[in-house]
C-alpha cells in the first residue's frame, strides 16, 4: 500500500496512550548507518560524525495511522563480539528485523547471509524482515547494485526492500512508516 492510502502523522513526543506497540531490531555490519538511519527516520536528525554504538541503543517512536497511535520500540544494535550474547536476547519478541547494508560496501552485502541466519535462528519464526540498502547518496561509490538487493530480498521472502540515505533523508521516514503498517 502507498502512504497516500493512510492518514499518517509522525508524533514529536511521547503520545501517552497508544493502541499498539511492537519491537523492532536493527542489525547489520558496522558503519552501514544503522544508527543514522534510525535517527533520521524517527527524529529527522543527521550527525555527519556518529560514534559507533556500544552494546545497543533504545528509542521509542510514535506514529499515528488512521487515528491509531502506534509505539515502536527500536533496538539499534552493535556488532562487537563481546556483546553478541546480550544482543541475541533482543531478537526475542521482535516483530520486525531491519537488516541494513551499505550500497558502497560489498562486504556488508555479502554478510547479509550471516545476519539472516542470526534472525532465523534467534528470533520468532514469524518475524517480519525489511532489507535496507543505505547510503544511496553515494551513487559514485556504489558497489552493490539495487537489483542485487531486490533479488536478495525476493529470494528470502522479505516483507520490504528499499534503498535509503540517512544523509539526505531519502526514504528514511518512509522506512518507519512502512514498519508501522505491519
Amino acid at each position: 500500500m502507498s502512504q497516500n492510502e493512510y492518514k499518517v502523522e509522525i508524533l514529536e513526543h511521547n503520545a501517552g496512550d497508544y493502541e499498539l506497540s511492537f519491537k523492532i531490531i536493527i542489525i547489520g555490519d558496522s558503519n552501514v548507518g544503522k544508527s543514522c538511519i534510525t535517527m533520521r527516520g524517527t527524529r529527522n536528525i543527521f550527525e555527519p560524525v556518529y560514534a559507533p554504538t556500544i552494546g545497543f541503543e533504545f528509542m521509542a517512536f510514535f506514529v499515528k495511522i488512521d487515528g491509531k497511535v502506534i509505539k515502536m520500540q527500536i533496538w539499534d544494535t552493535c556488532v562487537q563480539e563481546i556483546y553478541r550474547s546480550l544482543i541475541s536476547s533482543f531478537y526475542n519478541n521482535s516483530s520486525l528485523a531491519i537488516l541494513v547494508y551499505s550500497i558502497d560496501n560489498e562486504d556488508s552485502f555479502n554478510n547479509l547471509e550471516f545476519w539472516l541466519n542470526e534472525i532465523r535462528t534467534k528470533a520468532n519464526p514469524d518475524i517480519n524482515i525489511f532489507l535496507i540498502g543505505n547510503k544511496c547518496d553515494l551513487q559514485d561509490k556504489r558497489t552493490v547494485e539495487k537489483d542485487s538487493g531486490q533479488e536478495f530480498s525476493e529470494n528470502n521472502k522479505f516483507n520490504l526492500f528499499m534503498e535509503t540515505s540517512a544523509k539526505t533523508g531519502f526514504n528514511a521516514q518512509n522506512l518507519f512508516i512502512e514498519a508501522s503498517k505491519l
